[in-house]
């Protein structure tokens, strides 16, 4: 009588042992697997945030050192900036760094006895001013470029004709009758000057 190996049929609890053994693998696969995918998520965490510390570093450098957003008040740069109006300011000392010098025409932020005011550029160092008594200007003898809708009129702060020196500005608002500028300010040293208006970001309905 022929009697069959055991191996050929297996016993029950070989069967039951190699059940729990593939339990156990799945169950330290699943765990491994888990692991790994919380360790991604926190890998794309850091990721993240160490992105969103250098965007705000760089808008931080940003505006600290290269931009300024400032509010218009007053009307002495009306009608090209009103009352409330937000502008952007390069500052000065990125202009120096980007070697960009301010020019006739420029519209500048200044601070005069601890207020800020808007300007433009009439004249720059070594150039001469002269007012008329009709309210127009002369910039070296020829009549000051652009569009002018006010009158000029002395302030009598200053005499003229005038020749700004170095390190100096001579500015004027574009409300002419109602500015507060050089008439009022004299000369602007270039150290009082924060910057140049770049653009507007929002206009307020008068």
């Amino acid at each position: 009588m022929r009697v069959e190996s055991d191996q050929s049929h297996p016993r029950p609890e070989r069967k039951e042992a190699a059940a729990i053994a593939e339990k156990n693998r799945q169950s330290v696969e699943d765990v491994i697997a888990r692991r790994r995918e919380a360790a991604a998520d926190r890998q794309a965490g850091w990721a993240l945030l160490r992105r969103l510390a250098l965007f705000g570093l760089i808008v931080w450098l940003v505006f600290s050192f290269g931009l300024l957003i400032a509010q218009v008040r007053g009307q002495s740069m009306y009608p090209a900036m009103k009352d409330g109006d937000l502008c952007i300011i390069f500052r000065t000392p990125a202009m120096r760094l980007a070697r960009e010098s301010l020019a006739q025409g420029d519209v500048i932020a200044y601070t005069h006895e601890g207020k800020r005011y808007f300007a433009r550029v009439v004249a720059v160092a070594g150039d001469e001013v002269s007012l008329a008594s009709n309210g127009s200007v002369t910039v070296n003898g020829a009549a000051e470029p652009g569009e002018i809708l006010f009158p000029t009129y002395d302030g009598g702060t200053l005499t003229y004709p005038l020749t700004v020196p170095e390190g100096c500005l001579y500015v004027l608002g574009d409300y002419r009758t109602h500015a507060d500028d050089s008439r009022d300010h004299g000369l602007i040293p270039l150290d009082q000057v924060d910057g140049k208006v770049l653009t507007l970001l929002r206009r307020r309905e008068l």
